[in-house]
């Protein structure tokens, strides 16, 4: 079992920029790849940004070169660095941990105003 807790959502303008962290428990954390998923309002939760226990990362097309996962096994910690925040970046964001099965946070808030 794995525990999942997200921070850092808030109200920013468009080609602003934040920062999610999301702290893991319950489990070996180097062993997971951890992974950032959004769900914006009458939309499917999608995947925007995975890293492996390798610290490869992997993004979507949407978000590549703005976005950037990164974690630290030390702390037990993952995290999304947002940049040039655009308004359809809006959405509740999730972090998950995924081995043979996947654990999801509760999520956290991202608005973007235009």
């Amino acid at each position: 079992q794995v525990q999942l807790v997200e921070s850092g959502g808030d109200l920013v303008q468009a080609g602003g920029s934040l920062k999610l962290s999301c702290v893991a428990s319950g489990d070996i954390f180097s062993i997971y790849t951890m992974e950032w998923c959004r769900q914006a309002p009458g939309k499917q939760r999608e995947l925007v940004a995975t890293i492996t226990t390798s610290g490869s990362t992997n993004y979507a097309d949407s978000v590549k070169d703005r976005f950037t996962i990164s974690r630290d096994n030390a702390k037990n910690m993952v995290y999304l660095q947002m940049n040039s925040l655009k308004p359809e970046d809006t959405a509740v964001y999730y972090c998950s941990a995924r081995r043979t099965i996947r654990f999801w946070g509760q999520g956290t808030q991202v608005t973007v105003s235009s």
